[in-house]
């Protein structure tokens, strides 16, 4: 069986149906509402600042708040948690669908931010459901892929589709049709048969909290993933917000550009996701630090691009990475956490994604604003290649020393 057919049977377990089904349309859903708000915020105000404000609220605090909902919910039934979670964040989108008339800033960032932190706790729920639904079929990396595949189908589409809903209709109508779609999640999922019926434990949250922690800083391989993909993140990041000055001014190339640019990357996770679900004999760790590696070379290669047409063919290199490094990164965090902890250690990788971004932004803003465009490209670049290459010769010395730990990454 080759891995796309791998991926296939994965699918045809009923309750990873639901799983992988719940998280692409989250992903789709979270797009909808991220650009109708975007647009709606920008509209109202004409200031950048209210705009940065709200994907603050959405995409940056929510992080603060997930590793302690977690430890909260670790044990719930995942049918009830995930159909209530979904069922919530259709409440709070009808309700910004509502208000869109009568617009004030603080309301839409309220609830921008109760429905950010529903969509992570989602997230990390589905993850570490899905290792206690696969694991014991043995078909963890298959299923991953093919969740992997959804996600980056939808975060290539998504923004796309939300623009162009919001150009057809208007913001309301668009926050609305993302509310319905979590609507009929909270059905699917609240509906679901075979998924965890959970294992309340007679602690409180806070102590699970702290067990977790405490868990995770005790294992060095769970340490050097959570910390390096903090590290990769801040450094990938840098370029977001300064994307369009280095289409612009770098390339001179214009809008046109930076949606050029954008298309490619998006083409190229969705060509890395497809090539992890076919790749079965290479090891996790080899293909973190390889698609590590590639997404440092696409930032470098973009760097140096005399012009588009160059440009585009790095950022698919990076986006190829990308559609690897981020799946394999999950799936080496499910093998290395014990059963009792993966919602835990999920809400814990779901904080740093959406932590390290702020400090990757603000990074990113500086080096511009003192340099250029493309020197921020070229530290970001050459930043994840240390990074990672170090990360690898401290997990081969702590092999060496400790036959417990991970395998060597350069190996396959």
């Amino acid at each position: 069986m080759d891995g796309m057919q791998a991926v296939v049977q994965s699918l045809r377990i009923p309750a990873f149906r639901r799983l992988a089904a719940t998280y692409t349309f989250n992903e789709l859903a979270d797009w909808l509402a991220t650009i109708a708000l975007s647009i709606l915020v920008f509209d109202a105000t004409g200031d950048p600042l209210a705009t940065t404000a709200l994907f603050v609220c959405a995409k940056f605090v929510p992080g603060f708040f997930v590793p302690p909902l977690a430890a909260r919910f670790d044990g719930m039934p995942v049918r009830r948690l995930l159909g209530r979670v979904y069922a919530f964040e259709a409440v709070t989108l009808a309700a910004l669908a509502a208000t869109t008339g009568s617009f004030w800033l603080p309301l839409v960032l309220a609830l921008a931010l109760v429905d950010g932190t529903l969509a992570a706790v989602a997230r990390a729920t589905t993850r570490s459901a899905t290792v206690a639904v696969l694991e014991p079929k043995d078909r963890l990396r298959e299923g991953n892929a093919a969740m992997n595949i959804g996600f980056s189908v939808m975060n290539a589409g998504g923004p796309i589709a939300g623009g162009a809903l919001v150009a057809l209709f208007s913001t309301s109508a668009v926050l609305g049709i993302a509310a319905g779609v979590f609507a009929a999640l909270a059905v699917v999922a609240a509906t679901a048969s075979g998924l965890p019926a959970g294992e309340p434990e007679p602690s409180v949250w806070k102590a699970r909290l702290r067990e977790g922690l405490a868990y995770v800083r005790s294992q060095p391989a769970l340490r050097t993933l959570l910390f390096g993909q903090g590290l990769v993140i801040v450094l990938l990041t840098m370029v977001t917000p300064i994307e369009i000055v280095y289409a612009k001014e770098s390339l001179d190339a214009g809008d046109v550009g930076l949606g050029a640019l954008l298309t490619a990357w998006g083409v190229g996770m969705v060509i890395g996701s497809a090539l992890f679900a076919r790749e079965r004999s290479r090891s996790t760790p080899f293909l973190i630090v390889s698609s590590t590696v590639l997404c440092g070379l696409g930032y470098v290669g973009m760097a140096s691009a005399p012009e588009l047409v160059s440009a585009c063919a790095a950022s698919a290199v990076g986006g190829i990475g990308n559609g690897v490094q981020w799946v394999a990164v999950v799936t080496a965090l499910q093998e290395a956490t014990e059963d009792r902890f993966q919602a835990r250690v999920a809400g814990l990788l779901e904080a740093v994604a959406a932590i390290a971004p702020g400090v990757g932004f603000l990074s990113g803003g500086i080096v511009t604003a003192l340099l250029s465009p493309r020197v921020a490209f070229a530290v970001a670049g050459g930043g994840v290649i240390v990074v990672v290459l170090a990360a690898a010769a401290i997990v081969a010395r702590r092999r060496a020393g400790s036959p417990a730990a991970l395998p060597d990454p350069v190996q396959s």
